[in-house]
């Protein structure tokens, strides 16, 4: 490694070409972070005190000779995001001058010329700077004052080129301090030999002023950095570009999910869950294991990718089978993320043939059930992660089913599999309207158990029939009784009381036999869960019993106990 101190503009000028490799992340900067950088540029201009601003250091390696002596292009390993942006900056600023020259060096085609292109090269060679294909078309418009590509232009490159033309023009023609600021820029320019450095070690000792890396890009930088060109664009494209496309549709910045992800990857293959932000050191360690180094590179990417397919079937609503879909989705609904990696091996084997479909879609449904029957009997949550982390250990595929039932009824204490009699009991007595989403939950699966065409509970409000205000009309406390305040406060928020309504409005606290009776009232409602409701004659507490008891012995059907002894040992 070599480093010395250099002007960023002398640096730019003898540079022949920068390239962000293949394994790079994209252009990430925004806004704030062009103001900043805005901001220490003009304040170094119109300081006359202050001789030089250091803006960090550029990494680049090069096989064989390296220095910007040598006209072989540089492979960029920190310093992208800077370089990018001032690339964009330098252009805006080469338009407003035009053939002006407010100070030496800086007219529009020396700008051009020292610093953003090599105007004697042709094509790719033309460029200074050349970044990954999702940026590199926008770039390459910009600095060629061409129209942005039609197909997928980077609008991050065309919104942070924008913002420096408006701050240009609003300097009112005084370019002095911009340029002098931009002269003043310091960098430390560190040259790598790939024979007698190691890169990667090297980058992940960086502090760049820039963006923090996500878990991924250094996973990504770890798999790739190391490897020959051409065999790093093979890998890229056959795995880790679909990875990345995959996971990032339902962010514009795919690394969050990515990194929860690869926690669960790792958590099933390691059996420990690593903390989210140490995701990359607890993949380092996993990737020098001795089985995962024999098979190599290509195989542990190939194993992520096909575990990617079967995540974003689960997490990312992708699956294509009815029946399993719907059970993802009732699990992404209880927001139950640590049960992913003991369903990424399931989904594994089902997808070999080992767990046939209807075992599967069962251990889905146990696992759902599972997890709502402990948050209805107020089992702390604490125990969940190391349990499903741990189960894979207690599965016997020769009796997959069969042991992951069995494994259920084993767990004791806080980790325990609530039975019949205990989530019955709670279901129709615990406050289950506070945890305002799951009380949703459990009345949309309630309504739609069994129906092949289900209602939209998203249409509706959640609905007490005996209404939760203190101050109860006088009808409703004849119709409770004289211990009406008790039996209010103990069964307001149950089961036995809690429906759904597209006329919470109309119905506000009106006497039962008027929300009973009135048009679209529990007489007209099309929903099931209302049914019966028509041949009551005073709601109380007998009859809010009533319903409960008929709801939880529906609630027993939908989310099942384990039965070791079930009818698919017979399949």
């Amino acid at each position: 490694m070599k480093a010395t101190e250099a002007k960023l503009l002398d640096f730019l000028k003898k540079s022949p070409q920068f390239i962000v490799p293949i394994y790079q992340r994209d252009y990430a900067w925004g806004l704030p972070q062009c103001a900043r950088l805005w901001a220490d540029i003009l304040r170094a201009g119109k300081s006359e005190e202050t001789q030089a601003h250091f803006l960090g250091s550029i990494v680049y390696v090069e096989q064989g000779i390296y220095q910007v002596s040598s006209q072989a292009s540089l492979l960029i390993i920190d310093g992208q995001q800077r370089l990018t942006t001032l690339s964009l900056l330098l252009e805006a600023l080469a338009r407003a001058v035009g053939d002006t020259e407010p100070m030496e060096g800086f007219s529009a085609k020396k700008i051009r010329s020292y610093y953003l292109q090599n105007p004697l090269e042709e094509g790719d060679k033309s460029y200074k700077l050349l970044l990954r294909a999702a940026d590199r078309d926008t770039l390459c418009a910009i600095v060629k004052q061409k129209e942005a590509p039609l197909e997928k232009p980077s609008q991050r490159l065309i919104q942070n080129f924008q913002f420096f033309e408006e701050k240009i023009k609003g300097l009112g023609g005084n370019f002095g301090p911009l340029c002098r600021g931009l002269a003043k820029l310091i960098i430390v320019d560190i040259a790598l030999s790939r024979d007698q450095d190691n890169p990667q070690l090297i980058f992940e000792s960086l502090n760049s002023t820039g963006l923090d890396l996500a878990q991924a890009d250094l996973i990504r930088n770890f798999l790739l950095m190391g490897l020959a060109p051409h065999h790093q664009q093979t890998l890229y494209l056959n795995y880790w570009q679909l990875m990345e496309q995959r996971l990032s549709q339902e962010s514009s910045h795919s690394g969050s999910r990515f990194d929860a992800f690869m926690r669960d990857y790792l958590t099933l293959k390691t059996g420990t869950i690593p903390k989210i932000h140490e995701v990359y050191e607890a993949f380092k360690a996993y990737a020098h294991t001795q089985p995962v180094m024999q098979a190599g590179i290509e195989a542990l990417m190939g194993d992520m990718h096909r575990f990617t397919a079967h995540y974003c079937a689960m997490v990312l609503d992708e699956e294509k089978d009815k029946e399993l879909s719907a059970a993802f989705s009732d699990l992404r609904e209880l927001k139950a993320d640590v049960v992913w990696p003991f369903l990424l091996e399931l989904y594994e084997d089902y997808k070999k043939g080992i767990l046939p479909h209807k075992h599967f879609l069962r251990a889905v449904r146990l696992v759902e059930s599972y997890i709502f029957r402990r948050f209805v009997c107020g089992i702390p949550t604490n125990t969940l992660n190391k349990t499903f982390a741990s189960f894979p250990r207690h599965l016997d595929k020769k009796r997959y089913l069969e042991s992951i039932e069995e494994h259920f009824l084993r767990l004791t204490s806080n980790r325990r599999f609530p039975r019949n009699s205990e989530f019955e009991k709670a279901i129709k007595e615990r406050d289950l309207y506070t945890v305002r989403r799951r009380c949703k939950y459990l009345l949309r699966r309630l309504e739609n158990h069994g129906r092949k065409e289900p209602v939209l509970v998203e249409e509706y409000t959640i609905e007490h029939i005996l209404p939760q205000n203190e101050n109860l009309s006088e009808a409703w406390r004849k119709a409770l009784g004289p211990d009406w305040k008790r039996i209010q406060q103990e069964w307001v928020h149950t089961l036995g009381n809690l429906t759904l309504t597209g006329y919470n409005s109309e119905y506000s606290d009106r006497p039962f036999p008027e929300k009973r009776d009135m048009p679209g009232g529990f007489r007209e409602s099309p929903l099931r869960l209302n049914q019966g409701l028509a041949e009551v004659a005073v709601w109380n507490e007998e009859a809010i019993k009533a319903r409960a008891d008929r709801l939880a012995k529906l609630a027993l059907e939908i989310w099942p106990e384990p039965q070791p002894a079930a009818l698919y040992q017979r399949a």
